[in-house]
């Protein structure tokens, strides 16, 4: 993957498809490289005639690994945030969403359909509102606006545990880690589309070979803390706006969809059934159009 220096640090990306084809930037979610995009869904977006960008987060796969930075002390960080008091952090979802702008000055794309997984749904949505004149269309997949409300906030507890369960602290041993991503979408998952564990533990080790950096993921999940309730920025956007969620997802619950997609103007939502918080392959097609029709309310 190239890298490219941006707002302080060096983010890994890749660009796949025509050159002239309308750009679709991918942002990966919490402490996941750009691996975890499954191929079905980009290979899709390829068919359907898009070039897709992907890269890694701060803190993530390839790019940058601040380990000069603090790591935040998480429960203390939720528990000021449950309050609405303000919570520190060595960066914020700001920063990243800058960090996303500059993948698309480094690939030379002015503006592009921007599709956000999880935290990088929170990304794509601040970069939607702070930088409107480089998102064509926001699509905001099993995420959330930042409200506090335990009702939005807050998923079920083993799947809280499951996110915040420390991965393996050898990043070499790779199958140790495929083990504990293997338990995590488990239990985040989707209840009524079980992947076959094959085939789920080949894509999930292309994803540990990039390793997974325990305490860069504990600064991502700081920075979605420090950045609060985003309900009044998310009625700035601008772009064309689909918000997807599962109705079962265990981990951020589908009100929290409701909620995102309340607080743009015009958001559209599509609540699927059985859908959890990950993507099962029986699920890529559909998702995938429902994304590349969306973009196409620009074109």
């Amino acid at each position: 993957m190239p890298v490219t220096q941006v707002n302080g640090v060096q983010i890994a990306y890749e660009v796949r498809g025509d050159a002239a084809a309308p750009a679709v930037l991918l942002v990966m979610g919490l402490g996941m490289p750009a691996a975890m995009w499954p191929d079905e869904f980009v290979q899709a977006l390829l068919d359907r005639g898009f070039r897709v960008v992907t890269f890694d987060n701060r803190d993530s796969g390839a790019s940058t690994r601040l380990a000069e930075l603090p790591v935040p002390n998480i429960p203390v960080a939720m528990t000021r945030a449950m309050l609405g008091l303000q919570v520190t952090a060595p960066y914020t979802l700001t920063d990243m969403a800058i960090d996303a702008a500059g993948v698309l000055d480094a690939a030379g794309i002015a503006s592009a359909h921007v599709v956000g997984v999880s935290m990088g749904g929170m990304i794509a949505q601040v970069l939607a509102a702070l930088l409107p004149q480089r998102v064509l269309t926001l699509t905001s997949i099993m995420s959330s606006s930042g409200n506090p409300a335990p009702r939005v906030a807050l998923g079920d507890a083993r799947a809280t545990r499951a996110l915040l369960r420390p991965p393996p602290t050898n990043p070499a041993d790779v199958e140790a880690i495929v083990d504990h991503l293997v338990y995590v979408f488990g239990v985040i998952g989707s209840p009524d589309y079980p992947q076959d564990d094959a085939a789920r533990r080949v894509h999930l080790r292309r994803v540990a070979s990039c390793g997974l950096y325990r305490d860069g993921t504990t600064r991502q999940l700081g920075a979605i803390l420090a950045s609060g309730d985003r309900r009044t920025m998310l009625r700035n956007i601008e772009a064309p706006t689909l918000v997807i969620h599962g109705a079962s997802d265990p981990l951020v619950p589908v009100a929290a969809g409701r909620d995102t997609a309340r607080h743009v103007r015009g958001a559209q939502l599509e609540v699927i059934e059985g859908m959890g918080h990950d993507f099962p392959p029986a699920l890529m097609t559909r998702i995938a159009e429902r994304v590349a029709a969306h973009c196409a309310v620009s074109a």
